[in-house]
């Protein structure tokens, strides 16, 4: 398969609809970084080392902050949000989203994690339909800032129900409000060209094959060559026995070598 071209990221910032969009693709230009590194780690102060150490070489860090034993709101949210001001990178909270409207918009908004507040970006499952989308939006209107979802349109686990039609419905619902629902969590490049959805995708490795729980990796010139606009990484970088700045910079250096094979 030919690989996919597509613009520059600095030429899709003038045109594309999302403000958040626009400002994590200057992002991506200014660092040059395509890379999101998966903070999946148990305590607070691992968390935030690494998203201070890493912080340079990436664009997003994307968390499950539920994971957290010792989180509160004081000691993890505010100096996460202060080092992503520091180093310029996005927050991306790993929730997937699954329920309906009114459910989702509590969650994003309240309890302890109060997502809507500090993470830039989230995620939802199209399962429940538009509601879904709705609802999140709707817990955006107290907040001014740049707030974006994702939905999860591919996944990289193995035997996924994530395909085919369902995949193509995903797309039709990120449609309903592109300022907001401005990409997709994907394997391959989805939507019209220029409709410009930020594909987002996991599952990519220098090195491994699969983790023996289903999850399968592509490698970084196949995901970016494919359309996928950011490579996300996790284990890549944090298996035992590598350090995560050398991993970093690694992914960081071939993700964008990637990218600019793309767009030449």
């Amino acid at each position: 398969m030919s690989p996919i071209t597509l613009k520059s990221y600095e030429d899709r910032i003038a045109t594309h609809p999302s403000p958040l969009a626009r400002r994590l693709l200057k992002i991506m230009t200014d660092k040059k970084t395509n890379l999101c590194v998966s903070l999946d780690v148990d305590t607070k102060d691992e968390l935030l080392r690494l998203a201070d150490t890493l912080g340079a070489y990436v664009c997003v860090f994307k968390t499950h902050v539920d994971t957290i034993d010792n989180y509160t709101y004081e000691s993890v949210i505010v100096p996460l949000v202060e080092l992503s001001k520091r180093h310029n990178f996005l927050i991306f909270e790993d929730r997937k989203f699954a329920d309906i409207g009114s459910t989702v918009k509590s969650q994003y908004t309240s309890g302890i994690f109060k997502i809507v507040q500090w993470a830039h970006i989230t995620n939802a499952h199209a399962l429940p339909g538009p509601g879904i989308i709705d609802g999140l939006y709707s817990g955006t209107k107290d907040i001014n800032e740049e707030r974006g979802l994702l939905l999860l349109a591919e996944m990289s686990s193995a035997g996924s129900l994530a395909t085919g039609d369902y995949t193509d419905k995903t797309v039709d619902l990120a449609r309903r409000k592109r300022a907001f629902t401005f990409g997709f969590i994907a394997q391959n490049r989805l939507g019209a060209d220029d409709e410009d959805f930020i594909i987002m995708t996991p599952g990519v490795g220098l090195d491994d094959k699969g983790d023996g729980l289903g999850q399968q990796y592509r490698t970084v010139d196949d995901a970016v060559s494919g359309g996928s606009d950011i490579i996300i990484v996790g284990r890549g970088i944090f298996a035992k026995g590598r350090d995560p700045v050398t991993e970093s910079k690694r992914y960081r250096e071939a993700g964008w070598k990637a990218y600019t094979a793309r767009v030449k």
